[in-house]
């Protein structure tokens, strides 16, 4: 930070065609010509943006993780009553051991 408190201008970073391109190689991306320029434009303003955020000063400000004070609006976690484990079976396409009997994914050992 500079003497005064303002911060430097910072500058987005330049990104080109190449880059972008070299991006979605690594990511296996196969990207048409239109979708290059497209996607060169739209992260070039997407980083002009954060160097805009990256200027603002911050440094009197508490960090934080929500910019409004969050409550816990869900009620207590208490015991209700339960649906009866019978009731529930007879509604099952298949069941076993009274329990829901479903299909196997994984290997052939229980």
């Amino acid at each position: 930070m500079s003497a005064g408190g303002a911060r430097p201008p910072s500058q987005p970073p330049v990104i080109g065609p190449e880059q972008v391109a070299h991006v979605a190689r690594l990511a296996r991306l196969e990207l048409r010509d239109d979708e290059l320029i497209r996607f060169t434009e739209q992260l070039a303003s997407v980083l002009a943006y954060a160097a805009e955020i990256a200027e603002l000063d911050v440094d009197d400000l508490e960090p934080m993780a929500h910019p409004l004070p969050l409550h816990n609006v869900l009620r207590e976690d208490e015991p209700q009553p339960t649906l009866d484990r019978d009731v529930v079976l007879a509604e099952a396409p298949a069941t076993e051991d009274r329990r829901f009997r479903v299909p196997r994914i994984m290997g052939d050992e229980p």
